[in-house]
């Protein structure tokens, strides 16, 4: 049972919560990991990770991003912005330090907590995540699929090119690899129903999520001192693994697992490895 709701940020605005606590998942013997969907996805915890969390104790927090089901869209916002969501959450629940695990387009919003709440923040971890555009020594769209290319692309033109080309897209099988197509048709499936609700209820989280991608991230991986760990697969279409080994070497201390064989959604399945990772340096 996950407790969800809709947290108050004034001004009209609200952001859907939802709270995995210990007594729904075992004694917390662990910590609090604040879980940072895909685009489009809805921001429920990530249901194949409950059972490795539950065995650590954790408790899991979350929330759907501005513009998804009924989070408050907030146009022009950056992926910066994740870490004053984070903070106002933790806040009003009480949660004092937390570790963040974001996957594909939740891996810069986790970075983005990492680096701009270093007192807070205990450790990351960022799977299949896209590093900042532009940057120097990585060309950005190598290995991308073509859907994917253009629809980044139409974001780097402004809101309105990106909003046309949303508006006629369709599913591309081409993002994902047969390893993906496995793990989507058996312990991931879960990740394709919350990418169905999420796309149903119309584009605009989208829209902000890819928006904010290739705008300014508001901070730099330089910046994050914790731990982090940059989970990866070799043959993701989706986000190149240039990007993963781009961010590693711009990230003090990082840690990569390049897994060679996986691609977008099939290197979830190191998910459960990973996050005894986390466990381990979230003290």
């Amino acid at each position: 049972m996950i407790a969800e709701t809709d947290l108050d940020l004034g001004g009209g605005r609200a952001l859907h919560v939802y709270d995995a606590r210990p007594e729904e998942t075992g004694p917390q013997a662990g910590p609090v990991v604040f879980w940072h969907h895909g685009t489009p996805n809805t921001g429920e915890p990530p249901e194949p990770l409950l059972p490795a969390g539950a065995r650590n104790g954790v408790r899991w927090v979350s929330y759907d991003r501005p513009g998804y089901l009924s989070s408050t869209p907030h146009p022009g916002r950056d992926c910066a912005s994740a870490a004053g969501y984070v903070a106002t959450i933790a806040d009003a629940l009480g949660i004092d330090r937390f570790a963040v695990m974001g996957h594909s387009g939740g891996g810069p919003h986790a970075l983005a907590c990492a680096a701009l709440l270093p007192d807070r923040v205990q450790a990351v971890i960022c799977a299949a995540g896209l590093a900042p555009y532009p940057t120097d020594g990585l060309d950005w769209f190598a290995g991308m699929y073509p859907g994917g290319a253009a629809t980044l692309g139409a974001a780097a033109k402004g809101r309105e090119a990106l909003a046309e080309l949303l508006a006629g897209s369709e599913y591309d099988p081409q993002m994902f690899t047969p390893a993906d197509l496995a793990a989507l048709g058996g312990p991931w499936a879960w990740l394709a129903r919350i990418a169905g609700e999420a796309s149903q209820a119309g584009p605009e989280g989208q829209l902000e999520d890819d928006l904010a991608l290739v705008a300014p991230w508001g901070f730099e991986p330089g910046q994050i001192r914790a731990p982090v760990l940059y989970l990866h697969g070799g043959r993701d279409r989706v986000a190149p693994a240039t990007h993963a080994q781009w961010l590693a070497g711009h990230t003090p201390g990082a840690e990569l697992w390049l897994r060679p064989d996986d691609g977008h959604v099939s290197v979830l399945d190191a998910g459960p490895a990973a996050l005894e990772w986390l466990c381990d340096l979230a003290v």
